[in-house]
C-alpha cells in the first residue's frame, strides 16, 4: 500500500520511563488525529534486521535457539538488532556472519516491516542473502544456535502444521515462497 500524507497524533508531552541497552520504554500524551487526547506507552527500539540465506537450489538457511521471552526454542530466519550508527546492510552481513558463519556474494532487501506497530517502534529490515560461502559462526556466548538447510516444500510444510511459529520468519518465508519463488 502506498503511504499517504495523512494527519498524524500531536504529541503534548513525553516522559522517558526506562533506558536500556536494547529498548527504551516512553509514555507519551498524545493529540490523537481525530481530536481524541490519549496516553501511549511505547517501546522504543532502534530497528532490526532478518536475513534470508538462500541457496542456488531454493533451499534456506534457518537457525534455531532458546528464546528466553517465551520459554521455547524457535526455528527461525537470522536476525539481530541494528547498532548505534550501524546500517541495516552492515547489520544484515554482520548477524549471518556471527550466527551461521556464511557470508554472501549478494544481499537484496526484500521487505520494511513493522512487527507490533500498537506498542513497538521497532522496525525490521528483511533481506535475502545469496552467493553463499560457509565459514565459522561466532555467536555471541549467550547464544547456542543451531542451523539447518530446509527445502522450500518443507518450510511450507513447517508453516502450515504451526510449527514455524516466529512471525518475522513466518512473513519472510510466505514472501519468499509465494512471490519469489513463482
Amino acid at each position: 500500500m502506498r503511504k499517504t500524507a495523512e494527519k498524524t497524533a500531536r504529541v503534548l508531552d513525553s516522559k522517558l520511563l526506562y533506558d536500556g541497552p536494547i529498548f527504551g520504554v516512553r509514555r507519551d500524551r498524545v493529540l490523537e488525529p481525530g481530536g481524541i487526547e490519549s496516553t501511549r506507552d511505547v517501546v522504543t527500539h532502534s530497528g532490526s534486521v532478518v536475513v534470508m540465506p538462500i541457496f542456488p537450489n531454493g533451499d534456506v538457511l534457518l537457525i534455531r535457539q532458546y528464546r528466553h521471552s517465551v520459554k521455547t526454542f524457535l526455528w527461525e530466519l537470522v536476525a539481530g538488532r541494528i547498532e548505534r550508527g550501524e546500517s541495516a546492510l552492515s547489520a544484515a552481513k554482520r548477524e549471518l556472519r556471527e550466527e551461521t558463519g556464511y557470508r554472501a556474494r549478494s544481499y537484496r532487501k526484500l521487505l520494511h516491516l513493522f512487527p507490533t506497530p500498537g506498542f513497538l517502534s521497532e522496525y525490521l529490515d528483511l533481506f535475502a542473502a545469496e552467493g553463499l560461502t560457509a565459514g565459522a559462526a561466532t555467536p555471541e556466548a549467550d547464544e547456542q544456535i543451531t542451523s539447518r538447510r530446509v527445502k522450500p516444500a518443507e518450510l511450507e510444510r513447517l508453516i502450515r502444521a504451526g510449527e514455524m511459529e516466529d512471525a518475522k520468519s513466518v512473513a519472510g518465508l510466505l514472501y519468499y515462497l509465494h512471490f519469489l519463488r513463482k
